[in-house]
């Protein structure tokens, strides 16, 4: 399968429509956060400002993140429970799966958006 032509086009390009939804829904929503994607890894983090390290992302709103993670249970979708750790797009996941996903994301994070910032 990795070895099948068009395999790894397939997986960015999928991966690619997620990271952009993503951004998409948080223009939409307004959600006190940003997206960073690498190749088939994504992450939230709740924060205004650009993650480039560490020591920013300790920074990020993890109540908020809390909150986003049972939004997102509560529509069937699984993620890691810690903004620290990455989703990732995966030769299973199909457009289905990436349209259901971003409709639980634009829910979640209005969901989120309400949610109390950490002290």
């Amino acid at each position: 399968m990795l070895a099948a032509s068009g395999f790894y086009e397939s997986l960015e390009a999928r991966s690619k429509r997620l990271g952009d939804g993503i951004v998409a829904a948080l223009g939409e929503t307004g959600a006190p956060a940003t997206a960073a994607r690498v190749g088939s890894l994504l992450t939230l983090f709740f924060s205004r400002d650009p993650i480039a390290d560490y020591a920013a992302a300790k920074k990020c709103d993890t109540k908020r993140f809390a909150a986003f993670f049972r939004a997102m249970l509560d529509r069937g979708i699984f993620l890691a429970p810690s903004q620290f750790e990455a989703a990732f797009v995966s030769a299973a996941h199909t457009d289905a799966d990436i349209d259901r996903t971003l409709a639980a994301i634009r829910d979640s994070l209005t969901v989120a958006s309400g949610a109390p910032e950490a002290v």
